[in-house]
């Protein structure tokens, strides 16, 4: 049976705009995670949600082709879109997405939170969270990039993405939170404020993996 041009046209654009609505919901993931309170989040919540439609939607096609496998039909892709109408429609959100989202409103959204940092620092407050979610916005087309490159175009490639950010997370990015503690339990023993604290997150940091290992040997 054939597939009328319109529904096809639909499927590719759905492809097309896969990658520029992956860093949307990365935008909305860091605004979620200062909401949760920039170093931390919640289980289940808005962060973990958005992360999660950003590894689907950067794996759409490899996300399909696992219900292909079990034997849901489904249209091939298409080498590109012949409606004008629509092919206008991807072009005019994909420039939107990397033209306003990413080259306008990120700088503003991650100076914001650097002002915040300021604000919270006046007060009294912690400013490390509206550093981190500055940070996170700042970084997302490398981030992005990052997890394009995790994509192994395997049947499995949306949770092997998962593995392969978790994995990054563990070896790269906690070792150096842990580092950041160690200067921060230093800086504070040095003002006399307590550092016991910093030193035990630097410890966890450090043993993440290892923790993480014990407990599945543990299961077994």
């Amino acid at each position: 049976m054939t597939i009328p041009q319109l529904l096809a046209d639909l499927l590719q654009l759905l492809f097309d705009m896969a990658v520029p609505t992956a860093m949307c919901t990365m935008v909305l993931a860091g605004l979620a995670l200062r909401q949760e309170s920039g170093v931390n989040f919640e289980v289940g919540g808005r962060f973990q949600r958005w992360m999660l439609w950003s590894v689907i939607l950067l794996t759409l096609p490899q996300f399909l082709s696992w219900f292909a496998a079990q034997g849901i039909a489904l249209p091939p892709q298409s080498p590109g879109i012949s409606g004008v109408w629509l092919r206008g429609l991807e072009t005019s959100f994909t420039s939107f997405s990397s033209d306003v989202v990413v080259g306008k409103l990120l700088p503003v959204l991650a100076a914001f939170f650097v002002l915040k940092a300021a604000l919270d620092t006046a007060q009294g407050w912690n400013p490390l969270g509206s550093a981190v979610t500055a940070i996170f916005l700042l970084t997302i087309t490398g981030s992005v990039q990052l997890m394009q490159g995790f994509n192994n175009g395997s049947e499995f490639a949306t949770t092997d993405m998962l593995v392969s950010l978790w994995n990054y997370l563990a070896g790269t990015i906690l070792p150096e939170a842990g580092g950041l503690a160690v200067v921060g339990a230093v800086i504070n023993y040095a003002r006399q404020r307590p550092f016991m604290p910093l030193v035990f997150s630097a410890l966890a940091f450090l043993s993440v993996t290892a923790l993480w290992k014990l407990v599945q040997t543990m299961v077994r």
